[in-house]
């Protein structure tokens, strides 16, 4: 199952599993909905309270992610676990945007660059059976808000339309899909993780119970 109610996030997910033993389920095809701890000090363990929690409650296997955006020059001021709801949780995504180029006001340059980690976690009867925690690519926050894309990238992620890849000279949601794997993209990484483990997993071999490297 995906275990979010996001369904741009769904997509995502779904998008990892395509050609794997795992139906990508919806939350509202089965009815059930879920309100999971993430409080963790990790991405991971948040993923894998999300996972467990929406397999306890589907009582079918789900898949589950927690990411957040890395800017160095911000240090104490900005937590990659907080990038959704840094700005508040009455916060809109343009909001967001606003509070983080304010933020990034008084930087330059290099001082701009920016990652992503993101992570995931597969979950069965309530208990992980894999999880990773990966590092994308590295671009920069744009000058300006007249530099950001106006698109989302598909996962509807605010974050997006204002990081930029110098290479390409555009942001990260109007990168193709080939051009983001060509960086070490985040959620292409996660890809191979799920193609590799889920048919081996899925005929029962044996994998560590905690997660899979």
């Amino acid at each position: 199952m995906l275990a979010t109610g996001n369904a741009d996030k769904q997509r995502m997910l779904a998008w990892l599993l395509e050609g794997t033993p795992i139906r990508a389920v919806a939350p509202a095809d089965l009815g059930v909905t879920a309100d999971p701890d993430e409080s963790g000090n990790t991405h991971e363990t948040i993923a894998r309270a999300k996972a467990e929690e929406w397999s306890r409650i589907s009582g079918i296997p789900a898949i589950a992610s927690d990411g957040g955006l890395v800017v160095p020059v911000l240090g104490p001021n900005w937590e990659s676990r907080h990038t959704h709801r840094f700005a508040g949780p009455a916060a809109d995504d343009s909001e967001r945007q606003r509070r983080l180029m304010d933020l990034m006001q008084p930087f330059k340059g290099v001082d701009r660059s920016a990652a992503f980690v993101e992570a995931l976690a597969i979950a069965d009867g309530g208990k992980t059976v894999a999880s990773w925690e990966v590092n994308g690519a590295t671009g920069r926050i744009v000058d300006s808000m007249a530099q950001r894309g106006k698109d989302t990238d598909g996962d509807g992620f605010w974050v997006f339309p204002l990081w930029f890849f110098s290479e390409f000279g555009r942001t990260y949601d109007r990168l193709t899909e080939t051009e983001r794997a060509g960086l070490g993209d985040h959620w292409q990484t996660l890809r191979e993780r799920v193609q590799e483990f889920v048919p081996r997993w899925s005929h029962g071999h044996t994998v560590p119970p905690n997660r899979l490297q």
